[in-house]
């Protein structure tokens, strides 16, 4: 059985883009996750020590993200995916990273990917 734990509209803002005026500038990604998990052991105990602790997942990838520096988000969610699964533990990501505004006819432009197990 795999469960997922959702982190939804996660805010970041850092330093990416393709043109030279992006590179100058801060601008909003907005990221939405799903972690693949068994979350059994820790509603059993009702034990946060056995759960998946969103916020320093949240704190972990606002702090990556903000320090970054690359042109494309979907650098920025291969590299996301990799950090999550290696240091937390999840066997499975799908993850959203979206640029609000990136388009001028569009709300916001994104890339989804998916890796690991449970999906």
């Amino acid at each position: 059985m795999t469960d997922l734990v959702l982190i939804q509209g996660l805010r970041i803002d850092t330093v990416i883009g393709v043109y030279q005026w992006e590179k100058e500038i801060w601008q909003t990604l907005v990221l939405d996750l799903e972690l693949a998990c068994d979350v059994a052991p820790a509603a059993a105990a009702d034990d946060i020590q056995q759960a998946l602790d969103y916020a320093a997942i949240s704190d972990r990838l606002t702090a990556y993200v903000s320090a970054m520096r690359v042109e494309l988000i979907e650098t920025v969610a291969e590299r996301c995916a990799k950090l999550l699964l290696e240091e937390f533990a999840v066997v499975g990501v799908r993850l959203t990273v979206n640029k609000p505004g990136a388009v001028p006819q569009a709300e916001s432009v994104g890339v989804r990917i998916v890796r690991g197990q449970g999906f």
